[in-house]
């Protein structure tokens, strides 16, 4: 009954959001006298926020252009390159660009978290880095919207994935001679199966093992300065999440009837976290408004119309996941299995590793990332770097002017000094 429950509220919201739209459209209609009074423009100013707070956001689109490297400006060709039930791997390129600093662009994957958004949350993530690499993101589809019949989809599989995306990537140059082994990025959440797929593809010595692995604010060893997010997911049997926050995809969507997280309750429990904080964002919204700032208020509404698009993750992956990383700390204690076989983390022996954390990040707490390099004490020191970024909170890791400036050079020559 959650998801129909939801689901009657949206209906409502909808209808809501409609008629506040219809009615701001009204008080600022040249032809309307009204519309020229002081207490008309305050009135359609508040609809405007009120009616964005209430709208329903579909998946974005990553909407790269043009990107410039090397003082030019170059258009940016977007290709879906795999297909698969439970999610695609993006390819972004340079158009009439092969190389960069005189030699030829490295393939970056970056992958993006199943926790609720979409990978366009990643977009300045990956402008920033096309000025470099030809880049590859997982672009992970809606749970809501595969039928059953394509089956489950757990943290094993996402596993699977990675790996399969890499060994595409690795191989996509004809020539063989040229082909250079990957470089892969994982943002918050994925760096825990990014974690684990590089150990397998180390431990089987797969051509496809990414060359360097950048973790970003992921829950490695979540013991290290546990947040408020940690706690939620220690502190409660498994089966509490099992019984309170599943639900089942109602009838209206292609995957009726597949178990899912759905990511309005995701979004709710984020939203929650900084309440006060994302009040203040739509009051400042509307002050914007009103004093006619149309730039800083569509700056907000942009961040807005991408952080409230969200999707749903299968009930299994979310699970194990809860499980696996947050409860029996599986990565760190080396007993997590995929698919039967103990994931050895020692076993990174090929495949530099950068850890970034944000100082003040209150998702992924510092030392939580930190842990994947002591967790590999086979790997050279200097294949290991440490980096925290001072002032960024959890999402200006990997957005915003500290990851354009501070962060992504860090990143850059951190691969650099190992392809």
């Amino acid at each position: 009954m959650l998801y129909q429950a939801y689901e009657l509220q949206r209906s409502w919201l909808n209808g809501a959001s409609l008629w506040a739209t219809m009615s701001m459209e009204a008080l600022t209609n040249p032809s309307n006298p009204i519309g020229y009074t002081p207490f008309a423009g305050i009135a359609a100013n508040a609809l405007d926020v009120f009616a964005h707070a209430t709208a329903t956001y579909g998946k974005p689109a990553f909407g790269i252009t043009e990107v410039e490297s090397g003082g030019k400006t170059w258009p940016v060709i977007e290709a879906t390159v795999v297909n698969k039930p439970f999610g695609d791997l993006k390819r972004f390129r340079l158009d009439g660009i092969e190389e960069h600093e005189g030699k030829p662009r490295q393939k970056l994957l970056i992958v993006a978290p199943m926790s609720g958004h979409f990978a366009t949350l990643l977009r300045g993530t990956v402008r920033r880095m096309l000025e470099s690499y030809e880049v590859y993101i997982t672009d992970w589809a809606d749970a809501k919207l595969v039928p059953l019949h394509e089956g489950s989809f757990d943290l094993d599989d996402y596993i699977d994935y990675l790996i399969e995306f890499l060994e595409y990537i690795e191989s996509v140059e004809p020539d063989a001679k040229k082909r250079q082994r990957p470089h892969m990025m994982a943002v918050c959440q994925p760096s825990v199966p990014a974690f684990a797929a590089t150990a397998l593809m180390n431990l089987h010595k797969s051509k496809a093992t990414p060359a360097t692995l950048t973790m970003m604010g992921g829950p490695i060893d979540t013991r290290e300065s546990p947040t408020s997010v940690n706690n939620h997911a220690m502190n409660r049997p498994i089966e509490w999440f099992r019984q309170s926050v599943i639900a089942t995809v109602p009838m209206n969507y292609r995957g009726a009837g597949r178990r899912v997280y759905p990511g309005f309750m995701q979004l709710s429990a984020f939203m929650s976290m900084n309440l006060q904080s994302h009040m203040m964002s739509h009051y400042e919204m509307f002050k914007h408004l009103t004093e006619g700032d149309e730039d800083s208020a569509n700056a907000t509404k942009d961040f807005y119309d991408e952080y409230r698009s969200v999707c749903d993750m299968t009930a299994e992956f979310y699970l194990q996941t809860v499980e696996e990383v947050f409860q029996k700390h599986s990565i760190p204690t080396r007993t997590f299995e995929h698919k039967g076989e103990i994931v050895d983390i020692t076993e990174i022996t090929d495949t530099a590793l950068l850890a970034i954390e944000g100082e003040r990040d209150d998702i992924s707490g510092l030392g939580q990332t930190k842990a994947a390099l002591k967790l590999t004490p086979k790997l050279p020191d200097d294949m290991k770097r440490y980096y925290m970024a001072e002032g960024a909170g959890h999402y200006g890791i990997f957005n915003g002017s500290k990851w354009r400036k501070k962060i992504a050079p860090v990143v850059e020559e951190f691969i650099a000094a190992h392809s």
